[in-house]
């Protein structure tokens, strides 16, 4: 399988931050139903499991970044969870940038820790989408995405939106549900092996086409979980975590990327911002694709998956479809894709989702995953997104400081 070598010719890129920033600690609450939990409970029991994680206490931390619970609120929400913790950093931040905040998020602590505005940063989100939302304020939330003048009156929801980038893929390069099917199988082969996972029951491609059908090409198991969840990590600087309790997992790269913010407006349905998000951050880090050993993306719905595989130059524009069918993402494939189960068969708690990940990333890049472990791992690449496949975030991490 051809894959693209743009990553190579970009021009070194100041790289500040390459190697200067681990993580410490990582931890996650149980997901899936938790009735009686409230997001900010789960957020605390994340970031206090993630700092005795890292062999520390809460007076060692002095940095907090957070994202707001959609079930929860609170107006000045990373300042409400310093409070609950009972801890007073000098850098405390909340955040806000949808499914992609979690990544977002660490560059901007990363940066915080090497200028020396803080040395040690908790990073922790919860959200309880499933057990404190009704069905209605949960399709109430579907339905607000949209453009207000332009798209809701039509009376779409998420997954519509997410369904024409199917189909566009589907009309411009012959993609099938089959090959879309085959993330979802792959997600929940992974999710198996994983104790935690929501979802751990094997399914079929024929089980996913059987499902009910939610916007047409996307059946019921194209489309992530409704979760409740909450989970946390440390970072600290690289020489710092080198005398804590676990090997360091090294900040590589990063790179944004932003093209839109309604579907309507967006220049195209099959290509993303995830090209150029991942280009920042494989030219930061001085990797390419071919380096990573496995990968987490974003899987909201299949579609996305299959796009980002494309853009992040795992395979060539078009192929992602025959990329899927190779059995590539699968376990024991040549890009282990989710290996927690992603936020279609492990978790979703909405804007909390992608934590998940980063925490798997971490077991992984720690040799600590179990039966999910992906062999000598060394490097990996995690990567989210908000809106509707608008604004993009991506991460090389590696078990090397260089």
């Amino acid at each position: 399988m051809r894959r693209a070598r743009w990553w190579c010719v970009l021009a070194n890129p100041g790289r500040a931050l390459r190697g200067k920033v681990a993580i410490a600690g990582v931890a996650d609450t149980a997901v899936g139903v938790l009735p009686g939990r409230t997001p900010m409970e789960l957020c605390v029991e994340a970031a206090l499991g993630a700092i005795e994680d890292a062999g520390l206490t809460r007076a060692d931390v002095d940095g907090l970044l957070t994202c707001n619970a959609m079930a929860q609120p609170l107006m000045y929400h990373a300042e409400a969870m310093a409070e609950y913790l009972q801890i007073f950093p000098r850098y405390c931040l909340s955040v806000g940038a949808g499914g992609g905040t979690t990544f977002s998020i660490i560059h901007h602590a990363a940066s915080a820790i090497v200028t020396g505005m803080a040395d040690v940063i908790v990073v922790a989100m919860g959200d309880s989408l499933r057990s404190s939302l009704t069905r209605e304020q949960a399709t109430q939330v579907q339905a607000s995405t949209g453009h207000p003048q332009f798209e809701q009156p039509y009376g779409a929801t998420v997954p519509a939106y997410y369904a024409l980038i199917a189909q566009a893929h589907m009309a411009e390069y012959g993609t099938t549900a089959e090959q879309l099917a085959g993330i979802a199988v792959a997600c929940r082969q992974h999710a198996a092996l994983n104790p935690t996972a929501q979802m751990r029951d094997p399914i079929t491609v024929d089980d996913v086409l059987s499902s009910r059908l939610i916007a047409d090409p996307l059946h019921l198991l194209d489309c992530s979980l409704v979760s409740d969840g909450g989970s946390a990590i440390v970072l600290c600087s690289a020489e710092r975590a080198a005398d804590l309790a676990h090997d360091p997992v090294y900040f590589l790269g990063a790179g944004e990327g932003h093209s839109h913010e309604h579907i309507s407006a967006a220049r195209s349905l099959t290509t993303s911002a995830a090209r150029e998000a991942g280009q920042r951050a494989f030219a930061m880090a001085g990797l390419g694709p071919d380096d990573m050993d496995f990968a987490q993306l974003y899987d909201c719905f299949t579609p996305t998956v299959l796009v980002e595989l494309e853009d992040l130059g795992f395979c060539a524009k078009g192929e992602g479809g025959a990329f899927v069918e190779s059995g590539a993402l699968a376990p024991g494939g040549s890009l282990p894709v989710n290996t927690h189960g992603g936020l279609l068969s492990h978790c979703h708690p909405g804007n909390p989702g992608s934590m998940f990940a980063l925490t798997e990333a971490v077991w992984q890049l720690r040799h600590a995953a179990g039966d999910r472990q992906v062999a000598a791992a060394r490097h990996g690449l995690v990567h989210a997104q908000g809106g509707i496949m608008s604004s993009h975030t991506a991460l090389v991490l590696s078990r090397e400081a260089v």
